[in-house]
């Protein structure tokens, strides 16, 4: 029956190794791809993009009237049009001087931070050159990172204008906040997902929004079918429709007026059509969060361009990558024969655990999405030698209770220090604090459940 159970737990480390350090594939789109998720690796040891923004440092053609009011749509009048109704045309920086502000440069750097934060990045470095207001970047490499570096500096300047007289009716500043949302269509020809921009209003906002879409609701027109033809040219100009356009950054989203009173303070925008393909689906999802995360993020108050985008890689080489983990093995190799030596058949045991709470760890460090640094790697071999000791322990003394006690308080400073190191800003400091946090609280369980399990059956057959 001992040995029943100890095979048991057995394959069942086997079967975690296995999984661990092999992987499990199955068949996606006629390849075999692993389930496994992969190591998150910080900048130090994967490379990262190096983006500069440069401040815009460009003008614009702006057309004015006699006036001096700019004038919209009017780009394709010729030089004797625009003679004829007294416009001008003038250039203008696109970043006024009054606006290059170190106050503007700040903000512009916490604004990118934040989209930065909601895009997942967790492994990011922003700052800013307060002389030129330049903002330089450091991400971490990996498939998002073209997609962030050819949106990171959408200036997002929303406005809801009248298409008529151009009148700005509201801005970034009635915002609350922008998310995506989905719907599934029922009928026949809805079928597939919806994907939505939800714009919400702050309170401000909601009451600008009543007051538009009452102002710019569509006229019902069906009492008017009987009206004698004498009152047709009042009639057409009581039927003129007026309508607003939304747009982000000059770009036109929708034009349109309203179908009744919006008082909900929420404006649902629809991203592409219904669709059941995957792909697209993606698509309408990646281009609705894009547009949500700049409205919920405000709008830049500094115009910038990509000025540099390059991939810088990291200090330490594959090769050398490979070589501290050959010698890893070489020390666990050497550490296994130690204890199967010293405690023989009992040591055999422990060596199999050993391996099954490192099998255990290395899954929790991925899906605990802890990022690895070099101080991380470190981090692991601490936990490791712990854990070793752990196992020596409580084979040799064979009492779960007092050996547990004797441990933990001595290394009651080494989980302090875990804990208050998840917590600091600098990546290679926290990496270490979370694999040893994870690592400790994986040593306590595990040896519980499984080492102390192990021996208790091997004491059990002895006697």
């Amino acid at each position: 029956m001992e040995k029943i159970k100890i095979g048991t737990i057995i394959l069942a480390i086997i079967l975690v190794t296995m999984i661990a350090f092999f992987g499990v594939y199955l068949p996606v789109q006629n390849r075999m791809e692993n389930q496994i998720k992969n190591y998150s690796y910080a900048m130090d040891i994967k490379g990262s993009r190096n983006i500069r923004l440069k401040v815009n440092t460009n003008n614009e053609s702006v057309i004015k009237d006699a006036e001096g009011n700019v004038v919209e749509d009017a780009t394709d009048l010729t030089e004797e049009q625009m003679k004829e109704k007294g416009y001008t045309n003038e250039e203008t920086p696109i970043n006024a001087e009054e606006v290059k502000t170190v106050e503007n440069y700040r903000a512009s750097q916490k604004i990118i931070e934040k989209r930065l934060e909601k895009l997942g990045f967790q492994n990011y470095i922003v700052k800013v050159d307060e002389q030129n207001g330049d903002i330089l970047i450091e991400l971490l490499e990996n498939d998002d990172t073209d997609k962030v570096v050819s949106n990171i500096n959408t200036t997002g300047k929303f406005e809801i204008i009248d298409s008529q007289t151009k009148e700005v009716l509201m801005n970034n500043q009635d915002i609350k906040q922008a998310r995506v949302m989905y719907g599934s269509g029922n009928s026949m020809s809805t079928q597939g997902t919806s994907v939505y921009l939800d714009i919400e209003f702050n309170k401000e906002g909601t009451k600008k929004l009543e007051e538009i879409s009452n102002q710019y609701k569509k006229q019902d027109t069906s009492s008017q079918e009987n009206e004698t033809s004498e009152d047709e040219n009042s009639k057409e100009e009581t039927n003129t429709e007026k309508t607003i356009t939304m747009n982000i950054d000059s770009d036109e989203i929708m034009s349109t007026s309203f179908e009744e009173p919006i008082r909900t303070g929420k404006l649902q925008l629809s991203v592409g059509s219904a669709t059941t393909d995957t792909k697209t689906l993606q698509e309408y999802i990646d281009q609705a969060s894009n547009m949500a995360i700049v409205l919920d993020t405000g709008k830049l108050p500094i115009v910038y361009e990509l000025d540099e985008n390059q991939y810088v890689l990291s200090d330490i080489t594959e090769n050398e990558i490979q070589i501290a983990e050959y010698i890893a093995l070489g020390i666990l190799f050497v550490a296994i024969l130690i204890l199967i030596i010293r405690f023989k058949v009992k040591g055999i045991l422990g060596a199999v655990s050993y391996i099954g709470w490192l099998s255990i760890f290395l899954l929790v460090i991925r899906y605990a999405n802890v990022i690895l640094s070099i101080e991380g790697l470190l981090a692991i071999l601490v936990v490791g030698i712990l854990n070793y000791i752990l196992i020596n322990k409580l084979i040799a003394r064979n009492k779960l209770k007092e050996t547990y006690q004797n441990f933990f308080v001595k290394i009651i400073p080494v989980i302090i220090l875990a804990i208050t190191f998840c917590f600091f800003g600098w990546m290679q400091i926290s990496s270490f604090g979370m694999v040893m946090f994870w690592g400790i609280v994986l040593i306590a369980v595990y040896n519980l459940i499984v080492t102390n399990r192990l021996l208790k059956i091997k004491a059990g057959k002895e006697k």
